[in-house]
């Protein structure tokens, strides 16, 4: 029997070129799709395997109780502390939808204050939040505090101990606001008004800086931190015996918050002005590398991975300047340098190869960003560390209030 022929189907060879061509791509997505479906029940599977570890160590640390999978609540709680690290609002707004947390103030405030599980950072930026909840939240936390009969040093001690403060000004000053307000209230007679206890208080966070901060070596003598705080108490100098005693507390045992080891740099009381990665060119080596960036206390450090500890280089930003400039080989391009000192090198510190603490051989640092907005956001957060602090800006102001008052 004789076959019939193939039905033409009217389409030139390059149109059914360009169909076979298509087919073929749908056939390579629906591979990847397959292959994501794949990774995605892997993903799952390293989950449960994850939840199971929890469970067996759940079950361990309770013997005689045979529990079979968390409680649904545990895992709302889990969830919600993810979501407070990653934005404290949501973080909140979810526990508190979910029953985890009831909508009393206190209670967030008790919540806040364990602080197991959340970011101290995060926990920070929360509580200096303008919202009247935040405020209130924040004054709870600081009522759970008991400082009475404390002096301001052991006092500062407790309430820094649950968190960092955050980095823009209006939110410290919220937060130092509302610790002063407290101390005097638990301690009246030892100042005069809040005002002196808010300046006071920021004297001895930036006297800690000073003094424990290994890039400052200008460390201040007890007679300077007299002369910063004369006349805050309603025009009148404080006692000289308490800001002795005040000042051999932070001398002899800096500040301290949870999970700080002593040795990772990057921890302190303020955010970092800003992170990120960028090229840096080398100095004898004139090598692009890439380094992850924190600027932070009026340096900049630079690592080799965001999880290192140590930094590879700190550069103090001291007397330096940034300006934009051009490179054949990489765009988006900034330098540091020393104004009118052509020829100085820069004074910095780096590691060498044999982890030894070493001086920088820069006379100025070129570095490149990703794109010309990360560049200028880079030297304008770089201009504002070197020109601006906000302790110094908010103890000017205070100071300027009790000026006025006298």
């Amino acid at each position: 029997m004789d076959l019939c022929p193939a039905e033409s189907t009217g389409l030139t060879g390059a149109e059914e070129a360009e169909i076979e061509t298509i087919r073929k791509h749908r056939q390579e997505l629906l591979d990847d799709i397959e292959k994501l479906k794949e990774q995605i029940a892997e993903v799952f599977a390293e989950i449960e395997c994850f939840q199971r570890e929890e469970e067996k160590q759940v079950a361990d640390s309770n013997p005689g109780e045979q529990i079979s999978k968390l409680s649904q609540r545990d895992k709302i709680l889990s969830l919600g502390r993810k979501k407070f690290n990653m934005d404290p609002e949501k973080g909140i707004q979810y526990l508190t939808e979910h029953q985890v947390l009831s909508s009393d103030l206190q209670e967030i405030a008790r919540f806040l204050h364990k602080g197991e599980g959340l970011n101290k950072t995060a926990i920070g930026d929360y509580l200096g939040g303008r919202d009247p909840t935040n405020i209130q939240i924040l004054q709870g936390l600081c009522g759970m505090s008991p400082i009475a009969n404390l002096n301001l040093v052991q006092a500062l001690r407790q309430f820094l101990w649950s968190f960092r403060l955050p980095g823009e000004a209006q939110k410290i000053d919220r937060m130092m606001e509302a610790f002063a307000n407290w101390y005097c209230k638990c301690n009246p007679g030892v100042f005069q008004s809040t005002d002196t206890c808010y300046v006071l208080s920021f004297s001895i966070i930036m006297l800690n800086t000073s003094l424990h901060n290994p890039n400052v070596k200008d460390k201040p003598h007890f007679e300077r931190f007299v002369s910063i705080n004369r006349g805050i108490d309603n025009g009148g100098d404080l006692p000289e015996e308490l800001l002795k005693n005040l000042f051999e507390s932070i001398k002899n045992e800096p500040f301290s918050i949870p999970e700080d080891d002593g040795n990772d740099l990057t921890h302190t009381f303020f955010n970092p002005n800003r992170e990120g990665w960028l090229l840096k060119l080398g100095g004898r080596v004139k090598t692009w590398k890439r380094r992850w960036f924190i600027l932070t206390d009026n340096c900049l450090y630079y690592f080799e991975y965001t999880t290192d500890k140590e930094p590879l280089g700190i550069i103090p930003l001291e007397n330096l300047s940034v300006r934009k400039v051009d490179d054949p080989k990489k765009p988006n391009c900034f330098e540091l340098f020393i104004p009118n000192c052509k020829g100085q090198k820069i004074k910095a510190c780096k590691t060498d190869g044999d982890g030894k603490v070493v001086e920088g051989k820069h006379q100025s640092y070129k570095i490149s960003a990703a794109t010309p907005a990360e560049r200028d956001e880079w030297i304008e957060a770089i201009r504002t560390s070197i020109t601006q602090d906000p302790f110094y800006d908010l103890v000017s102001a205070r100071k300027k209030k009790i000026a006025s008052k006298n």
